[in-house]
């Protein structure tokens, strides 16, 4: 783990694994509750990193009590914690699905089983607002992306690439296979008038659910 300086008041701390992330992030949050980390403002956790943003004028006394809690933390192990759930309704017809049931060895109704069976977590988000890098996805549906990316991929398509899954919150160009779509009747991944505009943040549980 390294803890490097981000201007006068934020500090970017890189670790090795998705699950460290999971671990620093939540001793992080687990500290500001209990008021070690009062002057914190913003958690960002990415792939290998989780940055931690404080008021102005925090400066070191704020990296000093982010070393101090994860030198105390067991970052193989994340704190328990009570994550947001949230359901989102997809229907499996996605143009990649009978490819990701070829190279998964199952049908597309196992596929299907499979991927609504899992319970996944929010990793961090990213890629377009409202992306969401969910973990969990079950061992024979995490496959490399497609060799030729498409130029544009539908708001609401949901996909697999790698041990992730996602759902694309708007139009844009994409690599991820391609399993689903959102129902018409879900809540919008990403929405500017809504508080927070984003549907998915890091730690919500997520579950896919067949709809159609």
């Amino acid at each position: 783990m390294r803890l490097l300086r981000c201007g006068h008041d934020a500090v970017l701390v890189e670790v090795d694994s998705l699950v460290e992330v999971d671990a620093v992030r939540a001793s992080l949050l687990a500290a500001s509750g209990r008021d070690e980390l009062g002057d914190l403002v913003e958690l960002v956790p990415a792939a290998r990193t989780v940055l931690a943003a404080f008021r102005p004028g925090t400066g070191e006394h704020g990296r000093q009590a982010v070393r101090e809690i994860l030198d105390a933390a067991d970052l193989a192990h994340p704190v328990r914690t009570s994550p947001r759930e949230i359901t989102l309704p997809v229907v499996y017809d996605g143009p990649d699905l009978a490819l990701v049931a070829d190279t998964a060895g199952l049908s597309t109704k196992d596929t299907v089983a499979a991927h609504t069976g899992a319970v996944y977590t929010v990793a961090f988000s990213g890629f377009a607002p409202g992306f969401g890098y969910l973990t969990g996805l079950p061992e024979p549906l995490r496959q490399p992306r497609l060799d030729s990316p498409r130029t544009s991929v539908p708001a609401g398509a949901v996909g697999v690439a790698g041990e992730f899954t996602g759902v694309y919150p708007r139009p844009s160009p994409g690599g991820w296979r391609l399993i689903g779509r959102l129902a018409d009747d879900a809540e919008p991944l990403f929405d500017p008038s809504r508080e927070p505009a984003a549907l998915l943040a890091p730690g919500d549980a997520v579950r896919f659910e067949a709809a159609g």
